[in-house]
């Protein structure tokens, strides 16, 4: 089957058997990094749990965010047809032109090439429109006023960092500008690596939501920065799998440093430094980490069961001494 005849059969899921649309007015940004080749999709919405509804993409593939009077459809459908060969623009006619029901719509696309395409149906609630540039697109619908999406335009032309915090930067500029005239609520980002290994979930940079928050932008850039500090914590896991050590100490003192108010990070790199010779600075740390949740103390010989620390008595018990002196403790 052809892309000419295939967009009408992925539409047709959506057709008079199917659930209600959900109502989704947002303001989004669909991109694509010329650099890295990620692809990235973020949103903003006065509306519960719009992580789910609105943004989609796929490493190697393309993104897509689907809005306003929301067909899902075009989110998974728009994918497949990129994936078949399909460019962003030619994607996305094919299934506005299958869709009986268009101008409530609001869709954007952009392909593993960069190519971007963007739709804002005359049924689309004021204010709504969209803008499009180099490999990016952003739209919104029910804005505050008008200058929303060109000022996440702006704001992402000009901001510097990953693609991640490129997209968080043109949240910010649309929430600033206005945002939704209804107010805050829920924010998501995906943002997904250039080439598929073939595993979605090894694709994924950001996956990341928050459903429901006063400040919802401000928690995904929590939640961002903290995915920032695991990312690099897992790539000292496998670092140590492929025995080298040193990489591996360095990805696990970036992610505490990156995340200092979560204690298993610091744990981790408290325990690349004591054993990878750095026993001095691992014991100071593992004192700062039993100081403040003792529950670690315990983890201690469990790990050198399996080969995670040395099975030495010695070193076992003089990492568990770090462990603060409770009143129990004293009167023994």
């Amino acid at each position: 089957m052809n892309w000419v005849t295939l967009a009408p059969v992925l539409l047709a899921l959506a057709g008079p058997g199917s659930p209600p649309s959900p109502v989704a007015h947002t303001f989004s940004i669909v991109a694509r990094d010329s650099a890295t080749g990620e692809l990235g999709v973020a949103v903003q919405s006065h509306y519960f749990s719009v992580g789910p509804i609105v943004p989609w993409a796929a490493a190697g593939v393309g993104a897509v965010a689907t809005q306003s009077l929301v067909l899902v459809d075009y989110g998974p459908n728009g994918l497949e047809l990129m994936r078949s060969g399909m460019t962003a623009r030619q994607a996305l006619d094919s299934l506005l032109a299958a869709d009986a029901h268009n101008e409530g719509r609001q869709v954007a696309m952009v392909d593993a090439k960069g190519t971007v395409a963007a739709y804002t149906g005359k049924n689309c609630i004021p204010d709504a429109g969209h803008r499009t540039g180099n490999q990016y697109s952003v739209q919104a619908n029910l804005m505050a006023n008008p200058t929303v999406w060109p000022a996440m335009a702006e704001a992402y032309e000009k901001a510097k960092g990953d693609l991640g915090e490129r997209l968080l930067q043109a949240l910010e500029a649309g929430q600033k500008a206005g945002g939704d005239i209804r107010g805050k609520q829920s924010a998501a980002i995906l943002v997904v690596r250039a080439q598929s290994t073939g595993k979605p979930w090894r694709d994924w940079v950001y996956n990341l939501r928050v459903e429901d928050n006063e400040e919802p932008i401000k928690e995904l850039r929590r939640l961002v920065r903290l995915q920032r500090a695991y990312n690099l914590n897992g790539q000292g896991d496998d670092y140590i799998a492929e025995k080298k050590t040193v990489e591996a100490m360095k990805a696990y003192e970036a992610a505490a440093a990156l995340a200092p108010e979560v204690v298993e990070l610091q744990f981790w790199a408290a325990l690349t430094m004591y054993t990878n010779g750095r026993e001095a600075d691992g014991l100071k740390l593992f004192r700062e980490v039993f100081s403040r949740e003792r529950l670690w103390v315990d983890l201690i010989p469990r790990l050198a069961k399996v080969g995670l620390f040395p099975d030495d008595p010695k070193k076992i018990d003089e990492v568990q001494r770090q462990k603060p002196r409770t009143r129990m403790d004293r009167g023994r």
